[in-house]
């Protein structure tokens, strides 16, 4: 399957997409008919083997659905190898610094090159050959570079991370974002929504796709949208499934004179 996600987002498109975190592959029905651009794997907070990221990557990519795969530290190896997997493209998690960023670039752009070459294509990409430069740009075309602001010290040094040529998109972590300017949790805080507001701004001004991921209704999604978002990355099949099957349950309870359950457990997302 052509790999064609780079492209929407390029042109600034609205792409749609959730979190999977079943290797069931009767779920991809529901991705399908959801018409969605991509579905989100998450190996970082989900216990996903290599192998079972492999199926469901080779099984989404099938369908014309775009698998997009975080990996659990910013390490380049484990980039490559989700990309080996199938994945169209690879989120790093917790990224804080130069560095790292043109270390994923590396990873996800120029691949196979590794090593002491790898790093001074790096430093000047004048450096290829015009035979090796088409040959890596075909190798990893349509590949998407994406990285996680989800911190203070990432949102202090924005500027700094989104000049590294190769980045295609943000995700902003809003749990992890919000634990670290001190108001965890607290998404509807002026403080965490200014934050927000400016990292779309940024992003959407140099022309990288933004998004940030929540697993409640769809109403802050909507509203990111309004403020520029276009990367549409909405809840988890397991938390739909929980929310949807507690509203159920609570309802046919009610209609017997029964308690509901007004409670609920947190949700993996």
């Amino acid at each position: 399957m052509k790999k064609l996600l780079l492209a929407k987002i390029k042109r600034g498109d609205n792409i749609y997409g959730t979190c999977i975190s079943s290797f069931s592959p009767l779920w991809s029905k529901g991705a399908k008919n959801a018409k969605l651009d991509f579905v989100f794997l998450d190996t970082e907070h989900i216990p996903l083997e290599r192998m079972e990221v492999a199926n469901l990557c080779q099984l989404y990519s099938a369908l014309g659905i775009a698998p997009i795969v975080r990996i659990p530290s910013p390490e380049p190896i484990l980039a490559c190898q989700m990309i080996d997997a199938g994945a169209e493209g690879v989120l790093a998690p917790y990224i804080e610094n130069r560095q790292q960023v043109k270390e994923l670039v590396g990873a996800l752009k120029y691949r196979p090159l590794k090593g002491e070459k790898l790093q001074e294509v790096l430093e000047s990409p004048a450096v290829l050959k015009p035979d090796l430069k088409e040959y890596l740009a075909n190798y990893n075309q349509g590949n998407i570079c994406l990285i996680n602001i989800e911190s203070m010290p990432a949102f202090e040094k924005l500027d700094e991370l989104l000049n590294v040529s190769g980045v295609d998109a943000v995700f902003i972590g809003p749990h992890d974002l919000s634990v670290s300017m001190g108001i965890p949790e607290q998404y509807d805080h002026p403080e965490f929504e200014k934050v927000v507001q400016f990292v779309i701004q940024r992003c959407r001004e140099r022309n990288v796709a933004v998004g940030i991921h929540f697993s409640e209704t769809p109403d802050r999604q909507i509203r990111w949208v309004k403020e520029g978002a276009n990367i549409v990355m909405h809840s988890s099949d397991i938390a739909i499934f929980s929310q949807q099957l507690l509203k159920d349950i609570n309802r046919i309870r009610e209609s017997c004179g029964e308690e509901t359950n007004r409670s609920s457990e947190d949700l993996i997302v």
